[in-house]
């Protein structure tokens, strides 16, 4: 079935800015008139969602519908039903959350009849094409779970995936059909496999909803009832750099505590931003909270169902003029090296939030650089958190915010598990509230290894805190290396070497060395046009650093770092990378 386009569709026209509807073509120019004043955390957000909340109990009597997404993404569809909720900028296509309440209902209703159940996982292998959110919200509604998955894996991959999840049903690319039946096969799951597009012999989404949906139902429809503190709403895949992907399962509640949080420094509501640019698949979290939450707070995704390369990123920048981003500081990046006819035009943003790795506090001074009325900040998430872990309160330059509410925090000291008390002290981070995810999906042990007692999710990331409780991140855990009996942040010796004029980016990784443990390499992509040596990025390094510190593995020049889907610095392939390729 087709979508409408944003070419004939007529409220697409008009799009909310500050409470106000203003043709797209006259966006740029109203904003420019209106002075932009620093925004501060306010109660806003919190008043919106508990008036929102307020009218869903009144309509069931149950006070725990306050943290049933289903319910909330239902009665935020129905308050606007013409609002555009989203754009797939490689097709131009679009979905008002008339259209989009109309099919997930349908949906769910398919699933029920499938005969799906509180606690099944559904598992969704695409892009982000204007179908794949239709079984999203139909899962949300009925307390199925939801199981986002890198539709890139490896038949291994894929193996250890189901294995653990054990999905009843997958919705993927008709391509990538044969390649998981025979995972299915291996491990003898009877599961059903549909396709977002049309396959040779499998069952398609609008085939699969015209068969198992029916009128009466979807008339009649509505969502489970369940316990959102217990029910799971959505599996997180973590990081798979460094191993085998985990699932972190993260509840209805989890997400309704959090989701907030990144709005409330806003305070105009619903739409505290016009247009939301989303920079991931849907398996990553910066993508999955804008999914889930752009419905609730009245703001258009523009995603892409194509691959997000430099240009396509650019294309769909200069064209729609998003207002806000979640972006990776590696991806940032490169967007800021595009030039001439092909410049990245940034100055659209209110708004960029960056984060998933370290943040280089010159890449905040370049992004200000070029358009100063851009608020860009450093911030730190989980998918375990199921969002944000700081406040990004206009906080010093390189901290992640201060603490929220509804977290605690500790610092311990790794070698001796004991409490940081004192500030300017990097130890690892601790935290405990009802925004912490509820287990390792199937996965016991990891889940035991990952707590301490009394619910401390223990993070795996150092930091340090300031007199005034702003935090730093300084480096995760598992990647620090280990020069004889030093440990070395990658990140600070990456720091170093950013300083230099002719360094665009750089990853700094490790080979292994018998006597002395890791040997640091760095892999460094220089500015167009730049005659860069080795040895000037090594004697950076020796006027700046210890000896620990020092590149005794080498230097790599490479085209671009290489990224996971998140944009991520992919940290595993770069050591595969390094231990292959000559070093200087």
């Amino acid at each position: 079935m087709a979508h409408a386009t944003i070419d004939n569709v007529r409220n697409v026209k008009t799009y909310y800015d500050r409470g106000q509807h203003y043709k797209c073509s006259q966006i740029k120019t109203i904003s420019s008139q209106m002075p932009r004043l620093q925004r501060r955390v306010n109660d806003s957000v919190h008043w919106f969602m508990s008036e929102l909340e307020a009218r869903i109990i009144a309509k069931s009597g149950n006070p725990n519908d306050r943290f049933h997404l289903g319910k909330i993404l239902m009665q935020s569809f129905e308050d606007d039903l013409d609002f555009v909720m989203q754009i797939d900028g490689a097709t131009g296509e679009i979905m008002t959350n008339r259209e989009v309440l109309k099919k997930s209902v349908e949906c769910a209703v398919a699933f029920k009849n499938l005969g799906l159940k509180i606690g099944d996982v559904v598992m969704l292998m695409a892009p982000n094409h204007s179908d794949l959110v239709i079984p999203v919200y139909a899962a949300l509604y009925l307390g199925v779970i939801i199981a986002p998955v890198d539709r890139t894996l490896g038949v291994i991959e894929l193996k250890e995936t189901f294995g653990v999840d054990k999905p009843k049903l997958i919705l993927c690319q008709s391509e990538k059909a044969p390649e998981i039946q025979v995972v299915l096969n291996e491990l003898e799951l009877n599961t059903k496999i549909v396709t977002f597009n049309k396959g040779d012999y499998l069952c398609s989404f609008y085939k699969f909803l015209e068969e198992y949906s029916d009128v009466k139902a979807v008339k009649d429809f509505k969502p489970n009832n369940f316990d959102p503190e217990e029910t799971i709403a959505i599996l997180v895949a973590t990081s798979g750099t460094t191993g085998f992907p985990k699932a972190a399962a993260v509840t209805h509640k989890n997400i309704t505590i959090t989701a907030p949080n990144l709005w409330a420094r806003f305070n105009n509501f619903p739409t505290p931003t016009r247009m939301a640019f989303i920079g991931a698949p849907l398996q990553w979290l910066t993508a999955i909270i804008n999914f889930l939450t752009s419905p609730v707070f009245r703001y258009t995704r523009l995603q892409t169902s194509l691959p997000l390369t430099e240009a396509h990123a650019t294309h769909l920048i200069n064209k729609y003029r998003p207002t806000f981003t979640i972006l990776s500081p590696t991806f940032m990046s490169t967007l800021l090296k595009s030039e001439g006819k092909d410049k990245c035009d940034l100055s659209c943003f209110e708004l960029i939030l960056l984060g998933g790795s370290a943040v280089p506090t010159n890449l905040l001074d370049k992004v200000k650089e070029i358009s100063p009325d851009i608020e860009v900040l450093d911030v730190y998430g989980m998918s375990e958190l199921s969002n944000i872990a700081f406040q990004p309160d206009n906080p010093p330059l390189g901290s992640s915010g201060k603490p929220l509410g509804c977290f605690q925090y500790r610092l311990i000291n790794i070698e001796t598990q004991t409490d940081i008390l004192e500030p300017n002290v990097a130890g690892e981070l601790w935290v405990k509230g009802p925004g912490v995810f509820k287990e390792y999906y199937n996965n016991p042990e990891a889940t035991a290894e990952a707590f301490a007692d009394g619910r401390w999710f223990k993070t795996g990331d150092m930091f340090y805190r300031d007199a005034n409780y702003n935090f730093f991140f300084v480096e995760r855990i598992k990647l620090l290396l280990k020069y004889k009996s030093y440990q070395i942040s990658p990140v600070e010796v990456e720091s170093v070497i950013r300083k230099h004029p002719g360094v665009l980016d750089v990853a700094v990784t490790g080979i292994p060395d018998a006597d002395c443990g890791d040997l640091l390499v760095a892999c460094v992509v220089a500015k167009p046009q730049c005659r860069l040596t080795a040895q000037e990025i090594k004697d950076l390094v020796k006027d700046s650093l210890s000896d620990a510190k020092q590149l005794r593995g080498g230097v790599i020049f490479l085209n671009e770092i290489p990224m996971t889907a998140s944009t991520k610095v992919h940290r595993r392939k770069l050591k595969e990378m390094v231990l292959v390729m000559e070093r200087q």
